[in-house]
């Protein structure tokens, strides 16, 4: 059954949506007043890694409002249940993807959403974004789903006033861990944008998620010249190597959540010319905050200049290609990790067209075994990622996704949909990693992000679903 049918069996829409309200820009320039040189609010737990967080009282199961517990939603179980396929495997994975994000969620005691990474007791805020993305394709015409993504949302700012150098969170908002990684910034407002653009509801955009948005833009900013920027960030994972000045965003980890070589790292600052781009139109059409979408609009000129002069190299075999890191003094990575955003995502993120040469080239480099981190085994073949070397060479489901999602070939999305049915150790799951020869040797019992990203490409490719929309500089052409 086609998704737009199984829409019926949704709940119906509670009318008219509220706008947010302009008279909001006068708290949320209070809210942005805040020092990046006092970077935890008071009474908040911040600033500090997981093995030196002290553990706080558990947090209320649920806000009273709602049932404690893995959230439910009748839309998404009514298109689990009405999804076919001639492939058996295929329909039972697609259902069992499908809900996953709502075996991870549950509501919080301030009627906001936490959304689990997994069999990690965390939400990372990229992790998050991934997870809640495919339930964008209901939040429309059902009530429940639309509330979900406001409590989202709202959880996502609030973590990113709390620390917005820390990558996840716990329940009650301390720190579990700290690794400054661009993309923790990007993820949620990309997310926000999809919500607004997908459900023409502007009503998420509170004062709160002003101010942290707001907080994001300044620590890209402050971090466009690393040694200078006032929170003076350190972690004891970082290679401390030097940069140049480059006008693109310092970032300390990958989103593997392993440290950077080289500290500009060319997929997250793709991702934060798209987030950018569109945080300067929820500030100039939401917030009517003309100062803040140029201050967005600026650096989003500038990381993108820095991509254009500092992250295109030129490679023997094929030609001009994306550096996967730079520093801005000659040196580069050449290389991707599964993890998005990656150099494979580029198209998917909204950055660049699948038909770029630099991507095209990109991709022949990525796709070998010029790619440090390509694999290849009796069942499959792809990007891998240091963060399991140490287990052996295997190829992560993320990446299989990324190349299926930025195809422009039917064959080559069968073949990858195929590899990703063949992962399956037997539970049903994609997992982190996976031995290409040995299906049963992999990583992370339980890991929402791939089963999310699956959830969306098969729904947009064989359940009737539209692509959701991009604010990206090639929006529209993507795909």
């Amino acid at each position: 059954m086609r998704l737009r049918t199984l829409a019926l069996l949704g709940l119906a829409l509670l009318g008219a949506r509220t706008r947010a309200r302009a008279d909001a820009a006068s708290d949320e320039s209070a809210a942005r007043a805040r020092s990046l040189m006092d970077p935890c609010p008071p009474g908040f737990a911040c600033g500090t890694d997981v093995a030196d967080v002290s553990a706080p009282a558990p947090a209320p199961a649920s806000d009273g409002a709602h049932p404690a517990g893995p959230i439910r939603f009748p839309a998404v179980d009514a298109a689990a249940a009405g999804f076919h396929s001639s492939d058996p495997h295929l329909q039972a994975m697609l259902r069992g993807a499908l809900k996953n994000t709502g075996s991870q969620a549950s509501w919080a005691s301030d009627g906001t959403v936490y959304v689990q990474t997994g069999d990690i007791p965390a939400e990372w805020l990229r992790d998050s974004s991934a997870q809640a993305r495919p339930y964008l394709l209901f939040a429309k015409d059902n009530p429940d789903v639309d509330s979900f993504f406001k409590g989202v949302i709202a959880r996502q700012a609030k973590n990113l006033t709390v620390d917005p150098y820390a990558n996840a969170f716990k329940k009650d908002y301390s720190v579990w861990e700290e690794k400054f990684e661009l993309d923790s910034l990007c993820s949620p407002i990309i997310l926000a944008w999809t919500y607004w653009k997908t459900t023409g509801d502007a009503s998420a955009f509170t004062p709160g998620v002003a101010a942290g948005f707001g907080r994001a833009l300044d620590v890209m900013i402050a971090e466009q010249d690393h040694a200078s920027a006032p929170r003076h960030y350190t972690h004891k994972e970082l290679r401390n190597n030097p940069v140049g000045r480059t006008g693109m965003i310092w970032t300390g980890f990958r989103p593997s959540d392993d440290a950077c070589t080289y500290d500009y790292l060319i997929p997250a600052e793709m991702m934060a010319v798209v987030a950018l781009g569109e945080l300067a139109q929820i500030e100039r059409d939401v917030y009517h905050d003309g100062a803040t979408a140029a201050r967005a609009e600026t650096l989003r000129g500038q990381v993108d200049d820095g991509i254009k002069n500092f992250g295109i190299v030129a490679h023997p075999k094929y030609g001009r290609i994306y550096a996967y890191e730079v520093d801005g003094l000659g040196h580069s990575k050449l290389m991707d990790d599964a993890n998005l955003p990656s150099l494979l995502s580029a198209p998917y993120l909204g950055y660049v067209s699948a038909s770029d040469p630099v991507y095209q080239a990109t991709r022949r480099f990525i796709l070998s075994p010029g790619d440090p981190e390509y694999d290849s085994g009796k069942l499959a073949s792809g990007v891998g990622s240091p963060h399991t070397d140490g287990r052996g060479r295997w190829v992560w489901p993320l990446s299989l996704l990324a190349q299926g999602l930025t195809s422009t070939d039917p064959a080559e999305k069968s073949k990858v949909l195929s590899e990703l049915l063949a992962s399956d150790p037997g539970d049903g799951r994609l997992h982190e990693s996976f031995d290409p020869n040995n299906p049963k040797r992999y990583t992370r019992p339980d890991f929402g992000w791939p089963n999310a990203l699956l959830a969306e490409w098969v729904l947009e490719t064989q359940g009737g679903a539209a692509p959701l929309p991009s604010g990206g500089p090639d929006a529209g052409a993507q795909r």
